[in-house]
């Protein structure tokens, strides 16, 4: 995974490079979400792999499952992942470059999981509380985990939050072994 990421990099740094210098950085995020989504498909992942489509072929489904979505440079960037051989990077690229994006937007993602779903009102707390704590911007990607028995875990980056009944459960098991 660390080697995906790691050869994934440069691509995203290329691509955000550009996007940043011609302000495209909404579009090029769209277009490397649906890039991703589409090697994420099985189906699509046979058609890629498969030796029998030439690169031509791989390039023209792909630009038209994108559609308008699509510019030159797109283009040129898809062309250049399917010469390298590296259109499975795509969902790395993409993440690679979201975060990117996050950080000159001075935004945090934050990942929720909640024993029983947030009202709004809580969501807006722990957005607030979280915002303050972080000085940022933050995104709330909530989730539902009934193993959490009750309580709220959150994790921002590499900041693990948990204040679950099953944390605390672990926590004492924990110590007591000590």
């Amino acid at each position: 995974m660390a080697e995906l990421i790691t050869v994934a990099r440069p691509y995203a740094e290329a691509v955000y490079s550009l996007a940043t210098e011609t302000r495209t950085l909404d579009q090029w995020s769209d277009a490397l979400a649906w890039l991703a989504a589409m090697v994420n498909n099985p189906d699509m992942v046979e058609v890629v792999t498969n030796p029998k489509h030439t690169a031509k072929e791989v390039e023209a489904l792909m630009l038209e499952v994108l559609g308008e979505r699509t510019n030159e440079s797109v283009k040129n960037f898809l062309v250049a992942l399917i010469e390298n051989h590296r259109l499975m990077l795509l969902p790395h690229i993409a993440s690679q470059f979201e975060m990117f994006k996050a950080e000159a937007e001075n935004i945090v993602d934050a990942q929720v999981e909640t024993a029983f779903p947030l009202t709004e009102e809580q969501k807006a707390e722990l957005t607030s509380t979280l915002s303050k704590q972080y000085g940022k911007t933050v995104r709330l990607d909530v989730r539902d985990n009934a193993d959490l028995i009750g309580g709220v875990r959150v994790l921002v980056g590499d900041d693990v939050i948990d204040s679950s009944v099953r944390g605390k459960l672990q926590a004492m098991a924990a110590s007591l072994k000590n």
